[in-house]
């Protein structure tokens, strides 16, 4: 049945789609071959296919499809994270939509709920990653809540924390007060707003006065007064009342005199105003603000590491909502012990914590209408110095939206510190391979920095924590309540643990729980390690690393052999992408308009080490042509009798264009093996780009045109089936639809193929004339545009006399392409002509009554003349730093790429102007 004319990507895309997965085709099958192993990143089951799965899910399946082609047993899992945070926030404003809440059913209903909606609603992006053409093995899809991964996650927990690296702590953690629960540093995205610096005086106890100096850099003097007060500077008003000290650096003269002694915190009933003492710590500077700050450690990263260096209590001052406490013994009473503390009483943790030094006019108080009544007894006390407007950094949870507040908690923490040191040795010894390399800096001092990691999460929806209190604090951990029990022994009550796992724990162990582990299975034994993974560079923390430290801690392995870290997809204008700027790319929108094979080409020929990638509608456009151009080739083929080749080496040839094109296969399989092997995804699809389109589609077929006997139709059959082999990675739907088209292939489909292997090297006497002849062809025709002749124009060429054996053999295409009228050995006639250098050899085209040469001469001069003008008014603007510094960076890359162009304008005009003579 002959090829439709038109190339129609939906169609193809649908139909393959199914073949594929119908079929089987992307399950290992090859028992006896190398297996090759790739895990996809597990989309969270919210989720939706947006442009950042398309270049990750794309150089994935650019792989897998490669390594299929070669021989290996590839397979690539794949399945879906059920996101803890994101999915009990899309099923509680479900509910809230239907005026319910969380909290109106029992933990068990909820949970019942949440599954409900996976099975109605989510996972619509494992649809889309199919559309993508993703060759996943679908029939074993996971999910992190599935029974055996479950198993997988508990046993990991148990088994750490029977090792000691599991354990619960207190500790200063992010609190999302929207969602109720801790996040980790990755969650939180830190943003310059506006705000306010609030600078206070801490009056000193009973009424003491020093002598405060203040000198100049040159050490003069320059403010000396008596002061009954420390001042210090906050952005946030509300957390004075939880301080534990005020301090200053050593070496700060100006305080020498009151170092030890106490100061009172002007905020709260004046009979009640608790004491701290002021001390000294390496954390203040001196030269900022006062060089004096107050030290709240259950509410501030920093002062925390000052509490805990010098033993300050630490009083927790919100509830999980960040509103002011209004539990606890009332504020006289808790005041009054707290200065007992500070003077030396001692404490337990526990009663700190449960000490509420929050006044009873402000008790229950959200934390910034706390913030604003203690600003204003301040001043009207006359305590505050002065206000500042600041621009401040702020925390703010990336799923909550909400600012983050400090707080001091009771958590489960993994020892991250002891986990990191086998896959730092991994890296350093060549056993993960990081690409780029330049990565490698950015792991190690995350790595070597990392603090204990905090997987607790305060929800209902994940993995509940397997760990069960008894009445008198005693903590048991173990696989199954029985077993807890067991611990405890009989009678004692066991209340379990409220929390659930943090979604990256779970997700740490994708490379072996997904493969049935911790069953000792076959499939673990032959799939792990892993042998590669694609994963953006921002999740190298979130994840990759996370499933470094677990793979080898529990398999005793390194989890994959190689890393790539690719960069991020941008706008067209570089910014990043972002639903508030309205820039998103929809990528199900690009496969609609341009089809998916146009898309995955353009994310792979984009892709170049890491780098980030723009957007750019005119290059998909391109990659669409590519395939019609393609499309239309093997139409031209099956027309002149040439279909699907029957032999997987290169047939006999004799004719130079026949040999040259079978080279040149061999040239472009060598090229893109190494390019896959550095993951030059960039340098493999350019390869493929340039040898469909510029040596077969432009050059052979046209080559062969009006001479396709047996010998050629035999090669072109076979080069364009090794088109389509190498091409199948990058545009899958097109080529398989092209290599059962052209043959009777139905059993054999292009996915099951093999990866070309051509006996013939590049034959260099064929390479030779061919090379020379496309090289002659091309400068005159670009000559004919120069001088505006048309392209059938005929014209007479006089070639050195060495070049007669040469255009001898070529004399058929020399005709038909080169369209000489006549091909002369005799010295070319006096006057204007084109001169053409090819491979050092010139030959002169003679112009005289071909063109007016005066005319021509004139028109180049002047186009010139504008050109360089254009040229060098832009050179201008680029050589003045204001332009470069302060325009917008896009105005300053239109203008590189204006110039660029206008370069090139002027040295084409410069050449054509030589032409003439």
């Amino acid at each position: 049945m002959p090829m439709e004319k038109t190339f129609d990507p939906a169609a193809i895309e649908a139909k393959w789609a199914h073949i594929w997965e119908s079929r089987g085709l992307f399950r290992p099958s090859r028992p006896d071959a190398t297996p090759f192993t790739i895990v996809n990143p597990p989309p969270n089951v919210t989720g939706a296919l947006h442009i950042g799965h398309a270049l990750d899910n794309t150089l994935q399946d650019v792989l897998v499809r490669y390594e299929r082609l070669r021989g290996k047993d590839a397979l690539w899992v794949v399945g879906m994270d059920h996101a803890g945070i994101a999915t009990q926030m899309v099923v509680e404003r479900q509910l809230n939509e239907r005026q319910q809440k969380r909290t109106d059913f029992t933990r068990d209903e909820f949970v019942d709920k949440v599954w409900e909606w996976k099975a109605e609603s989510g996972g619509q992006i494992t649809g889309q990653l199919r559309r993508l053409g993703c060759s996943m093995d679908w029939s074993r899809e996971q999910f992190t809540m599935d029974p055996h991964f479950t198993e997988a996650v508990v046993k990991v927990f148990v088994d750490l924390h029977k090792k000691g690296l599991i354990y619960r702590d207190k500790r200063l953690v992010n609190w999302d007060p929207k969602l109720k629960t801790a996040i980790s540093d990755l969650e939180v995205e830190s943003r310059e707003v506006p705000g306010h610096m609030w600078h206070f005086k801490y009056p000193l106890a009973g009424g003491e006065t020093y002598t405060y100096v203040e000198r100049g850099a040159d050490g003069n003097v320059v403010l000396q007064e008596e002061r009954d007060y420390i001042a210090i500077a906050t952005t946030r008003p509300e957390t004075m009342l939880g301080d534990g000290a005020v301090a200053v650096h050593p070496d700060d003269e100006r305080y020498r005199p009151i170092v030890g002694k106490y100061c009172e915190i002007p905020v709260g009933p004046k009979e009640h105003r608790r004491l701290i003492p002021i001390i000294t710590d390496e954390y203040p500077d001196p030269d900022f603000g006062s060089g004096a700050v107050k030290i709240t450690g259950a509410h501030d990263e920093n002062d925390y590491g000052v509490a805990q260096r010098g033993g300050i209590p630490m009083y927790r001052l919100m509830d999980e909502v960040a509103a002011m406490r209004a539990d606890g013994a009332p504020y006289a009473e808790a005041a009054a012990r707290a200065v007992e503390i500070a003077k030396g009483a001692t404490a337990t943790p526990a009663e700190i914590d449960a000490l509420n030094l929050v006044p009873e006019e402000y008790r229950g108080l959200d934390r910034y209408e706390a913030r604003n009544r203690v600003i204003a007894d301040i001043d009207a006390e006359g305590l505050m110095v002065k206000v500042e407007d600041k621009l401040i950094m702020q925390p703010f949870g990336d799923r909550g939206g909400v600012v983050i507040e400090p707080m001091l908690t009771d958590q489960w923490y993994v020892d991250a510190k002891t986990l990191a040191q086998p896959p730092m040795a991994a890296v350093r010894d060549g056993r993960i391979n990081i690409v780029p390399k330049t990565w490698e800096k950015t792991f190690f001092n995350w790595m070597e920095n990392i603090q204990p990691w905090c997987v607790s999460r305060q929800l209902w929806w994940g993995h509940r924590i397997p760990a069960w209190y008894a009445d008198d604090g005693r903590i048991f951990v173990a696989e199954t309540e029985e077993e807890a029990q067991g611990q405890a022994g009989a009678g004692v009550a066991l209340t379990r643990d409220e929390d659930v796992l943090d979604t990256w724990f779970s997700s740490a162990l994708w490379p072996f729980a997904t493969l049935g582990w911790p069953e000792d299975s076959d499939l673990v034994k032959r799939h792990y390690p892993n042998d590669v993974l694609i994963s953006g560079f921002d999740i190298l923390f979130f994840w990759d690393a996370r499933m470094a430290m677990q793979g080898m801690e529990f398999m005793g392995d390194v989890p994959w052999k190689t890393l790539y870290l690719h960069g991020l997809v941008r706008a067209p204008d570089g910014a990043k992408m972002s639903k508030s700027k309205g820039n998103v790319v929809d990528p199900l929108g690009l496969i609609d308009q341009y089809g998916a094979d146009a898309l995955r080409f353009f994310m792979a020929a984009m892709e170049s080490q890491g780098r980030d990638i723009k957007m750019d509608d005119a290059r998909l456009a391109g990659y669409r042509n590519f395939a019609t151009k393609l499309w239309n080739a093997a139409r031209f083929c099956e027309a002149n009798g040439i279909s699907a080749s029957t032999s997987f080496e290169a047939p006999p040839a004799t004719l130079p264009v026949n040999r040259w094109i079978i080279g040149e296969v061999a040239a472009t399989v060598a090229a893109m093996e190494t390019a896959f092997a550095a993951y030059r995804f960039d340098e493999a699809a350019n390869a493929i780009y340039s040898f469909a389109w510029d040596r077969f589609c432009d050059w052979y077929l046209e080559l062969i045109k009006g001479a396709i006997d047996d010998e050629t139709k035999a090669v072109a059959g076979w080069v364009l089936d090794q088109i389509l082999v190498m091409l199948h990675p990058f545009m899958p739907f097109i080529t398989e639809e092209l290599w059962t088209g052209l043959g009777d292939r139905a059993d054999y489909p292009l996915i099951t193929a093999k990866w070309p292997a051509p006996n013939a090297a590049r034959d260099a006497d064929a390479s030779a004339d061919i090379d020379w002849l496309i090289k002659l062809v091309s400068e005159l025709r670009t000559a004919k545009a120069e001088l505006g002749l048309p392209p059938g124009a005929r014209l007479t060429a006089h070639f050195p006399a060495s070049l007669k054996p040469r255009t001898d053999k070529l004399a058929a295409q020399l005709d038909r392409l080169a369209r000489l009228e006549n091909v002369s050995f005799d010295p070319a006639p006096a006057g204007a002509s084109a001169q053409l250098v090819v491979e050092g050899e010139t030959i002169t085209v003679p112009l005289e009554g071909v063109i007016d040469i005066a005319a021509e001469r004139d028109r180049l001069t002047k186009a010139l003349a504008a050109a360089a003008k254009e040229r060098d008014g832009l050179a201008g603007r680029l050589n003045n730093p204001s332009f470069v510094e302060r325009a917008k960076p896009e105005a300053v890359e239109k203008a590189r790429a204006d110039h660029a162009a206008k370069e090139a304008e002027a040295d084409r005009l410069t050449a054509a102007l030589a032409r003439l003579g």
